[in-house]
């Protein structure tokens, strides 16, 4: 279980532009998933739809390692091979 990311967010509103404010605000809770939460919390979860859940945000964490590793590989500089497997 996740702790919550944060105590406190203030957003200033500059130029009385609001929207901008709210847009503001939206991906801060966004990238704290603080919309994800409360939409997951909002209605009762049954148990086997939370295990597929988790289970299925296990499998694309691993997913989404395995190929940001692979990127990083692939756009790393000063490779002693410069195109690996094409040999």
């Amino acid at each position: 279980m996740r702790h919550a990311q944060f105590l406190a967010r203030t957003v200033m509103v500059q130029n009385n532009n609001v929207e901008e404010a709210c847009r503001l605000l939206n991906r801060v809770l966004g990238k704290e998933e603080i919309f994800d939460q409360f939409r997951r919390t909002r209605f009762y979860e049954k148990p086997f739809q939370v295990r597929r859940r988790v289970n299925f945000e296990k499998c694309k964490a691993i997913y989404n390692e395995d190929m940001n590793r692979k990127i990083q590989f692939v756009l790393r500089k000063n490779r002693t091979e410069p195109f690996p497997g094409c040999s």
